[in-house]
């Protein structure tokens, strides 16, 4: 139940103030704050930026769009997810999950469950950039049937880590706002 590639939500114990504080009063509460909101659309820029990188290429593989101009946009934006989403989990690791434990003691399994999460995705991220980096070496040396290839491969990692990021994500959301509505801190 805690693995990435298994879980279908946070376990029962973990859910307690979201029970309390469900998703659809969040915004509407007093202590959803600028930062709170930051958070989320950073969330929401991530899965934003995994479905361009998707659809984009898709439309290499289906439609043979041009190597050079897909090769470089698919190089900026792959660095640009991946070097935003491992900062993301650095400061969540590093900062916000050590002062919310302290504030929801109850709750420190919630938060190394998320901490696991980090390191299974960080395991990810890196298989992204080497399928990425093939890919683009393939296109590079204008060997289109290798380049394409190698696009599928991607395609389909791309796919499989949306899953897995989308469930990360959720769980995240659905752990930290209500802790963040309930005890208010201050970061």
């Amino acid at each position: 139940m805690d693995d990435l590639n298994t879980r279908e939500g946070l376990p029962e114990p973990l859910r307690v103030l979201l029970a309390q504080y469900p998703r659809d009063i969040w915004q509407s509460h007093r202590n959803f704050d600028g930062l709170t909101r930051f958070w989320l659309e950073r969330h929401l820029m991530f899965r934003q930026v995994l479905a361009r990188l998707q659809a984009d290429t898709r439309v290499f593989i289906d439609r043979g769009a041009d190597p050079k101009r897909f090769s470089p946009e698919t190089a900026r934006m792959m660095g640009f997810f991946l070097n935003q989403l491992d900062g993301h989990h650095k400061i969540e690791d590093m900062h916000y999950f050590p002062q919310l434990m302290g504030l929801e003691a109850r709750l420190v399994p919630g938060f190394e469950l998320l901490d696991s999460d980090h390191h299974a995705l960080d395991a990810e991220l890196h298989g992204l950039a080497e399928d990425t980096n093939a890919m683009l070496g393939h296109l590079r040396a204008r060997n289109a049937v290798q380049g394409r290839d190698a696009a599928g491969r991607l395609e389909g990692r791309l796919t499989r880590f949306a899953g897995f990021l989308d469930r990360h994500l959720i769980d995240e959301e659905e752990l930290v706002v209500p802790v963040i509505l309930h005890h208010a801190p201050r970061f």
